[in-house]
């Protein structure tokens, strides 16, 4: 919970029901809300869902993209993108993946939920699917100029902190299962 004292940086200063003007208003036990002064809507200003899709080579390489514009140019990523208001998060997957790698994937199911608060003007919720290729050519475009598979414990310089988080995790995972396998017991 936000403490009354604490000063909050205000995005948006009026009502999309009725234009009216937009503050922060406290309720008894609550965080403060965006309340317009005219009609009493709250507008909560929930995170934005991106999606991104896990894609290992059969060395156990991950698939990462080179972002090519705006602040994190220059910087790796697992392709990602948002979800469109009236898309399925799996159906989205499909679509940022395709965008980006101009490759066709299955998702398999989901590996991780992180929330993402590198970029403080923007919080948002990340789904990272396992997915594989199902057809298509590696080809980066939209948001990359560049795309290859990269080792798991020697990523070239990645744009996200969660990304990061991400493939540490997954690496993690992969020697437990490889030295649960060793050991007979997978």
């Amino acid at each position: 919970m936000i403490a009354k004292e604490q000063r909050l940086e205000q995005r948006f200063f009026y009502c999309p029901k009725c234009g009216g003007k937009l503050s922060y208003r406290y309720r008894e036990g609550d965080r403060p809300r965006l309340t317009c002064s005219a009609c009493r809507y709250i507008l909560y200003e929930n995170p934005v869902v991106g999606v991104a899709a896990i894609v290992l080579n059969p060395r156990n390489q991950i698939l990462l993209g080179r972002r090519v514009g705006g602040k994190y140019a220059g910087l790796w990523c697992i392709p990602c993108g948002y979800v469109e208001y009236d898309e399925d998060v799996y159906q989205a997957v499909r679509r940022e993946f395709k965008e980006e790698t101009n490759l066709d994937i299955e998702p398999l199911g989901v590996y991780t939920v992180q929330s993402n608060f590198h970029d403080p003007e923007k919080h948002t919720v990340g789904i990272w699917f396992w997915a594989r290729v199902t057809g298509g050519e590696l080809r980066a475009g939209d948001d990359l100029d560049r795309a290859g598979y990269f080792d798991l414990y020697n990523p070239p310089p990645l744009a996200f902190p969660t990304d990061r988080v991400v493939i540490e995790r997954l690496g993690d995972d992969i020697k437990k299962r490889v030295l649960t396998a060793r050991a007979g017991l997978y």
